[in-house]
């Protein structure tokens, strides 16, 4: 029996902390950070380490680490959300260069942090797999490997079939690529490590506190009003739900499955002791780990857009999002047929219209934010709040100098064309990929190129 649901297997297997107080009523504090996940938390625990006579207080809707940063595949990755490329024309490949290797950094940066705190997260860098499957996906992996090679800090390499099935052997890999720079991390073991470090740091975490309107020098709760000099933002895939926010971001739906713990005899045929998270080429992609338990967790998306902008309650996703992600599972390992999934469960990222991530605050307004990290966020969240430090304490540093600070988005369509658009552009992709599969042609499948162009990719 597959459990659905509960937030995140993540969660369930730890157990969520006792809840914590919610705001006793108004409040005055130097900041306020709207948001205990990720974002929100890494920003607390720098300001405070930076000056630990802030008062810094944070508010949370349902409990810490209940959004993106308690549910996603655990990827401390590199990648520069929306791609290096896109900060040329602007900020020039100087600047693209340091945004990579800012992210590069960040990863040992998380690692660091979370040995210094004490915090175990099943944290293992095994650096991060992509692999093909069809000669359209190799064709691609060969493209991005010869993009890699043009720049510094990817660190890449390139493996053929055979290279790759040594690593994880799956079934019919025709070839790979790998980098370094990325690690397998328990979210919610880290969420909550992290949540405790803030603590430790003075900084209160107000949980069952829903935030209705964000003003300069007020965040407005269900339960009272914080006033202060600085309030931000970091409600990624949740910030449609805040007022004048609708069309800021889109929360885009992922989800994932877990396998029960796999015996010795099916991890040697598959392999995977590098423990490298892994992913592939394919339009809809998918993202998985080798679980610190020897469970395979695997993700990928199924219904990604809910009308309005809706949001889930409790991480329940579908049943056709849940057979279709094990079949893939399936396909990739056929030695996991025989195992159950013990637990399916979904989430939301914030998507920008452009896909690419922002860091800003305005020092005359006292507003700032950071998100739209389009599933990239288990790292940029991190240099998110050491660059929002620095921005709110004033200073020009190479953080603030990065091309993703002050970056803006136009906003989303309004509905229907919002929803229209999102399931035309996802349901192309799947018949892309499906198209693909079947196909041996290594040429990418027209229905993709051309969703890529709607999706403004």
């Amino acid at each position: 029996m597959t459990t659905n649901g509960g937030v995140s297997f993540w969660w369930q297997q730890i157990g969520t902390a006792a809840p914590r107080a919610p705001l006793p009523g108004d409040l005055t504090a130097d900041v306020a950070i709207v948001g205990a996940g990720y974002t929100g938390l890494w920003t607390a625990y720098y300001l405070k380490k930076a000056q630990p006579d802030l008062r810094v207080v944070v508010l949370e809707r349902r409990f810490a680490g209940f959004g993106a940063s308690g549910r996603n595949g655990g990827w401390l990755t590199n990648s520069v959300t929306g791609g290096r490329q896109r900060y040329v024309p602007s900020h020039g490949r100087d600047a693209a260069t340091a945004q990579q290797r800012a992210l590069n950094e960040t990863v040992d940066e998380v690692i660091a942090v979370a040995a210094a705190e004490g915090i175990d997260a099943d944290i293992h860098k095994g650096g991060e797999l992509n692999v093909a499957y069809t000669p359209a996906q190799l064709a691609r992996l060969a493209s991005a490997a010869e993009d890699g090679r043009r720049w510094q800090y990817t660190d890449i390499t390139v493996l053929n079939g055979r290279q790759t099935a040594e690593r994880i052997a799956v079934d019919g890999v025709l070839g790979g690529i790998w980098h370094p720079h990325c690690a397998r991390v328990h979210p919610a073991k880290l969420v909550s490590g992290l949540a405790a470090a803030v603590e430790r740091l003075g900084v209160p975490i107000y949980e069952d506190t829903a935030v209705t309107e964000i003003r300069q020098g007020s965040a407005v709760t269900d339960r009272g009003t914080v006033r202060a000099d600085t309030i931000l933002r970091a409600t990624e895939g949740f910030t449609p739900d805040l007022k004048g926010e609708h069309r800021t971001w889109l929360p885009m739906n992922s989800s994932m499955i877990q396998t029960e713990q796999l015996p010795p005899e099916v991890w040697q045929q598959i392999g995977w002791d590098g423990r490298e998270t892994l992913g592939d080429f394919a339009h809809v992609y998918m993202y998985a780990q080798r679980t610190a338990d020897d469970r395979i967790a695997f993700g990928g998306r199924g219904v990604p857009y809910r009308y309005g902008s809706k949001v889930d309650s409790d991480g329940a996703t579908q049943a056709k999002t849940i057979e279709t992600l094990r079949s893939l599972l399936n396909r990739f390992f056929p030695s996991t047929r025989p195992y159950a999934i013990e637990h399916a469960w979904a989430g939301v990222l914030g998507v920008p219209r452009d896909w690419a991530a922002t860091v800003q605050y305005n020092p005359v307004t006292g507003l700032g934010l950071a998100g739209g990290y389009v599933g990239t966020g288990v790292t940029a969240t991190n240099l998110a709040g050491r660059t929002l430090r620095d921005m709110v304490l004033g200073r020009d540093t190479e953080l603030t100098r990065l091309p993703w600070a002050g970056h803006r988005a136009r906003n989303w369509e309004p509905e229907p064309l919002r929803w229209l658009a999102v399931q035309g552009i996802y349901g192309a992709y799947r018949a892309a990929d499906r198209a693909e599969y079947r196909s041996r042609s290594a040429a990418t499948s027209p229905l993709a190129l051309a969703a890529n162009i709607v999706a403004g990719r």
